[in-house]
């Protein structure tokens, strides 16, 4: 992915059950502290959702869109891409995991937003890396919960 923010985090769980929570969009508003509210638009015919749509409310950035997801064969990787939004251009994004040892999961997260609003490349990445520290730590608490 060209132009993005990476972080990893270690997750002490196996990585289906980590997996389960980042599929779980139904619950996001549990655990996602910007996440109002989050519908699966679109299921696949594997069951895992397609299209999700989100209503982010993070203080001074609130957005409504719909993500695109593909689902890794492996199931230790899922990415997206934007199809819809209120405040962004363009976003990707992709989780992969890998198993360190048995209960022991490096989560790694990347990351890339593009607003409607130009914005200078260094606060862009700023932005990015906040999003993806939060994203990970609320991720971990939520799975080691």
């Amino acid at each position: 992915m060209a132009d993005h923010t990476a972080q990893s985090i270690v997750i002490n769980a196996e990585p289906e059950a980590i997996m389960a929570v980042i599929a779980d969009f139904d619950n996001y508003p549990q655990w996602v502290s910007a996440a109002r509210e989050v519908t699966v638009v679109e299921s696949g015919s594997d069951g895992k959702a397609r299209r999700v749509r989100f209503d982010l409310d993070a203080g001074v950035l609130k957005d409504v869109y719909v993500l695109e997801y593909d689902w890794a064969g492996d199931g230790l990787a899922v990415s997206w891409e934007l199809v819809s939004s209120n405040l962004q251009r363009a976003q990707r994004g992709r989780y992969s995991l890998v198993e360190q040892a048995v209960g022991s999961t490096k989560v790694s997260y990347e990351l890339m937003v593009d607003l409607q609003v130009p914005i200078i490349g260094q606060l862009k990445r700023r932005a990015e890396k906040a999003i993806i520290s939060s994203a990970l730590d609320e991720l971990k608490k939520r799975v080691e919960g």
